[in-house]
């Protein structure tokens, strides 16, 4: 009988299938990345692709190690035993078979907890799992071959590595550059609280305030600023999980002679899901009349990245942001679906006759601009005749654009962010035929809710966008001058909660949403 590995032996043989397996791993993911731009016709020369690799090699491959090694560790230790156990030969397979099956269960545990739907993005295909499951393979197999002979009926791998590792439950990101006013000047009181995720606010001609919640509930204020107790009647049924729900409310424009108001929403199942939109008459504290009047098409299946904000332009047409579902990004740049655009519409739904796809027989009308991620701020400056939109980026390049009819606004083609693994989503930053954006956030600050303040309270923002930030729980001034933008200041800093939308109200206060399951009403005034 084989006497059994060497505690030292057992450790190298290790090391070395974790590094070989999570260098495979990066080499087939970026692949896989590309690949998947060359599927939108972009090319991709050998300097570039050899480029990005490297990089990801530095940026992805270590992070990829940390969730490959548990992975590893579990699933050697897991076929140690059974050999042990049962005296198996075959040690050869099942060492190579254990480190599959383990990072499989892996990437589902971690897909399951991440915040994202998936969290490496080549994976988001059967090939790319495929190809990622046969560089365990790989592994599994080279710590058996390592190890040799010395495993043997009754005996085993004696000694495993004591390792133990922790994965990231989320990204820390630094909080902005941007440095905030020294003398605050303002009072901040709250209206209400005890809302669920709270998630856009919109006035009434009356006084009235009207409040979205995420899980698929429309609150009113009354013009005392007094939260009613119930919600109102006849919001369409909401899909509600993680990111989707009840999203944007928009009075109509006449909405003093009609008492119409839109709605944003998800809609459908976890397995097919879209972004919709309907409208139906406001009357006491119920909605009568609602018609869905926009579903984005095709359906896909998850809870991610969905858009959602709505805003009237001059002419009363109506524009409707959306996202790219997380894992379709691809999608943003193909016009026959709705995906990861932004879409203009007539108040009962149908297509403007001079949308710029209106009447393709390839491209559906609807689409006012494409190649956007995650489009969660829209504000129309009635002063310069512009529509400004921001959208999340992945880990940073979050940006602020002017929205053109028919433009590519270059997501996933170009961006300045990476994956939230490290890995390059793209080797571009910008291309010929592609809008750069006016400012981009890198880290990202999670941009929310969004105006353009026009109020005479506080003269010192007059004509600047105040964006809500999520990750850096603060408000951020933007300056739009001579066609570009930059920060000069945050706010609200020491509220220290997620900022999820951001309005500038008739009487020229700032109101805020509080992004939480106790989120609250703000009012900010001079002090």
């Amino acid at each position: 009988m084989a006497a059994p590995a060497p505690w030292w032996k057992v450790v190298l043989a290790f090391v070395v299938a974790v590094v070989v397996g999570s260098v495979l791993g990066s080499l087939a993911q970026t692949q896989f990345n590309l690949q998947a731009l060359e599927g939108l016709g972009v090319d991709i020369g050998a300097a570039t692709r050899l480029e990005t690799t490297a990089l990801d090699l530095i940026n992805f491959a270590p992070l990829y190690a940390i969730l490959f090694g548990t992975s590893l560790l579990c699933s050697l230790g897991v076929a140690g035993l059974v050999v042990r156990q049962t005296g198996n030969s075959g040690r050869y397979w099942l060492y190579p078979v254990a480190a599959a099956v383990g990072l499989w269960l892996t990437l589902i545990i971690v897909n399951t907890l991440a915040p994202m739907p998936t969290l490496i993005a080549a994976t988001r295909s059967t090939g790319g799992l495929m190809a990622m499951l046969a560089t365990a393979v790989v592994s599994g197999w080279l710590f058996a071959v390592l190890v040799g002979r010395s495993v043997s009926r009754g005996q085993g791998i004696s000694a495993m590595p004591a390792l133990a590792i922790m994965l990231a439950g989320g990204l820390v990101l630094p909080e902005s550059d941007a440095v905030a006013d020294e003398q605050p000047g303002y009072n901040i009181e709250t209206l209400a609280r005890g809302l669920e995720h709270p998630w856009s606010l919109a006035f009434l001609p009356d006084g009235r305030m009207l409040v979205t919640e995420r899980p698929g509930r429309l609150r009113i204020l009354t013009a005392e600023g007094e939260l009613l107790p119930d919600a109102v009647d006849g919001v369409p049924e909401v899909f509600a999980s993680a990111q989707a729900g009840l999203f944007d409310v928009l009075p109509a424009g006449d909405f003093e002679k009609t008492g119409m108001i839109y709605l944003s929403y998800a809609c459908g199942t976890p397995e097919a899901n879209h972004a919709c939109l309907a409208r139906g008459k406001l009357v006491d504290r119920g909605l009568e009349n609602v018609t869905e009047i926009f579903r984005v098409q095709p359906a896909k299946e998850g809870n991610a990245h969905y858009g959602g904000r709505l805003a009237w332009l001059p002419d009363n047409t109506l524009v409707l942001t959306l996202g790219d579902g997380f894992d379709y990004r691809e999608q943003a740049q193909r016009r026959e679906n709705h995906i990861g655009s932004i879409v203009r519409l007539n108040p009962d739904g149908s297509v403007p006759e001079d949308n710029p796809f209106a009447g393709s027989g390839q491209y559906q009308g609807e689409i006012y601009s494409y190649g956007h991620r995650n489009v969660q701020g829209l504000v129309y400056d009635d002063e310069q005749d512009r529509l400004i939109a921001h959208e999340h980026g992945p880990r940073g390049s979050d940006e602020i654009n002017v929205i053109r009819p028919g433009a590519n606004y270059g997501w996933p083609v170009t961006t300045h962010g990476l994956d939230y693994t490290g890995a390059r989503v793209t080797p571009f930053q910008q291309r010929d035929g592609i809008e750069p954006p006016l400012l981009h956030w890198t880290p990202s600050i999670a941009p929310s809710g969004m105006t353009l303040y026009t109020g005479e309270l506080f003269p010192r923002w007059q004509g600047e966008l105040l964006v809500g930030g999520l990750v850096t729980r603060q408000v951020h001034r933007v300056r739009l001058e001579n066609g570009q933008a930059r920060e000069v200041g945050v706010l609200f800093g020491e509220l220290e909660e997620r900022i999820r939308d951001v309005r500038t109200g008739p009487d020229g206060a700032v109101y805020l949403l509080t992004d939480s399951d106790d989120g609250r009403v703000l009012k900010v005034t001079p002090e």
